[in-house]
């Protein structure tokens, strides 16, 4: 896996749209400070870019 991105669930999902909690658990998030690997995509990056207020990525 050469372009991989790190991502971290920073606020919990309570309260939040259902396609939006649909999203962090397709990014593979569960409960807050979980942090998944995931290949650099475009889909990957609009995911994250539809729930940028509750996830990080990290380096």
């Amino acid at each position: 896996m050469a372009n991989t991105i790190k991502v971290k669930l920073v606020k919990g999902l309570i309260g939040t749209r259902e396609s939006h909690r649909a999203t962090v658990r397709g990014l593979g998030l569960r409960r807050v400070n979980s942090v998944s690997e995931l290949q650099d995509t475009p889909a990957i990056r609009g995911m994250i870019n539809k729930v940028s207020y509750l996830v990080k990525v990290v380096s």
